[in-house]
């Protein structure tokens, strides 16, 4: 019985959040799960569906992290088979990328068909000139490669079934690698296939098709299988199941564990709504009490080094740009231990509208309009009727010639008239 591992969107060199520990992660994330699920139990071989490097263009730390890991698959006598994603495809203009250097180094197998006359041709892999399209496998599997073909791939696949019936009887059991995404699984993701593009694979023989390219988990008719990234890039895919799959054929067909337990960095989310009666000293203690109450609970701790995001959403009844959120995200940031704090200020200030009729005046009108402004805001809105007099005043002060001191005097003492 044939066993494989099944990994996909790697991304070994993710920077984002500029962070050189976070850009470690993937690297753990990968090791460990290759140790775990792939040399502990001795598979027959692993499969790469795509996006092993987030960079074309990478830096030799990165390129060391790959080889290392792919070297311990290689003393064990577990082959790589893999294809490129559209994070490390060949670059335009360029005949190579990092992934053919790795096969040519001999460290993974990089299944390419290629093309003539526009028609997909499969060559069967020859060890040797270490190029092919598919290849045979003693445990009786043929697996098979695609490219990276963005909005073209429904052509393309349409192409490639056709070159699949076209080869030598198979083994056992055929499974295919291909980078693309499934329409439905995601929101706000414009270009996925639909099932019925990829219907042609199965038809052409495809057992099991082994999906990369979206960071979700999820199986389509026990024979579409995606198993999400290996870690996530960012923290709302710290909601969807990830993970690699073990994956066991057999006469009664597939048998795949969606295996998770394996090093990644906690990512917590929280979120503080004001309702807009909040006062700005009000929303700090809110947001500090959210995350100790974390704390406190377990949910955070320090030793993870986690990352913790923090979404302060709703309305607030003060000029938004008050909040220090620099200030607080650092505050907030010592308290959790994390790694990396996100702290979202996604707030709309309270407003108002007062009815003005056709026929108000121009002083009318600025009366209105002081008093929505003076209103919408937490601190003034008590003495807004006050204050929006007072501002009429000042501006009829200005109108008249008086000195900026007299006119600064005039303002502090409407200040401390509306806190008496």
């Amino acid at each position: 019985m044939p066993r494989f591992l099944h990994v996909s969107d790697i991304h070994l060199g993710f920077d984002r959040y500029d962070s050189k520990e976070r850009t470690k992660d993937f690297y753990l994330a990968f090791q460990d799960a290759l140790y775990q699920y792939a040399i502990v139990p001795q598979v027959d071989f692993v499969v790469l569906a795509g996006d092993l490097f987030e960079h074309r263009h990478i830096q030799p730390n990165i390129l060391n992290q790959a080889q290392l890991c792919l070297q311990e698959l290689k003393e064990a006598g577990i082959p790589v088979l893999a294809i490129e994603g559209n994070h490390d495809n060949t670059p335009y203009g360029t005949k190579t990328s990092w992934l053919r250097y790795l096969s040519d180094w001999g460290l993974l197998v990089l299944l390419e068909p290629t093309t003539a006359n526009g028609t997909a041709l499969y060559e069967p892999w020859d060890w040797e000139t270490k190029r092919g399209g598919y290849i045979d496998l003693a445990c009786g599997v043929r697996v098979l490669g695609s490219c990276w073909y963005g909005a073209s791939a429904p052509t393309a696949i349409a192409s490639l079934a056709t070159a699949i019936k076209d080869l030598p009887p198979a083994p056992a059991h055929t499974v295919m690698l291909f980078h693309h995404g499934l329409e439905g699984q995601i929101a706000r993701y414009h270009g996925a296939l639909r099932y019925n593009d990829l219907l042609p694979l199965k038809e052409a023989g495809v057992e099991y098709l082994a999906l990369g390219h979206i960071h979700k988990n999820y199986v389509v008719e026990d024979w579409i299988f995606n198993p999400g990234s290996v870690e996530a890039n960012n923290v709302e895919e710290s909601q969807f199941d990830r993970g690699v799959y073990l994956v066991s054929l057999d006469a009664s067909g597939i048998h795949a564990e969606l295996k998770q337990d394996y090093t990644q960095r906690t990512i917590v989310r929280l979120k503080v709504t004001a309702r807009g009666q909040e006062s700005l000293e009000e929303l700090e203690e809110m947001a500090i009490a959210t995350v100790q109450q974390a704390v406190q609970s377990g949910k955070i701790r320090a030793a993870d080094a986690p990352i913790v995001e923090l979404r302060l959403e709703g309305q607030v009844a003060f000029d938004r740009l008050e909040l220090d959120t620099r200030k607080l995200q650092q505050q907030l940031q010592q308290l959790t231990g994390a790694l990396i704090f996100l702290l979202r200020y996604n707030v709309d200030s309270v407003a108002y509208a007062s009815h003005i009729t056709d026929e108000a005046d121009r002083c009318q009108v600025e009366r209105e309009v002081f008093l929505d402004l003076l209103v919408a805001h937490n601190t003034y809105k008590k003495q807004a009727t006050e204050l929006a007099q007072g501002l009429i005043d000042l501006k009829e002060q200005q109108q008249q010639g008086q000195s900026e001191a007299d006119l600064y005097q005039f303002v502090q003492s409407l200040l401390q008239e509306s806190k008496s």
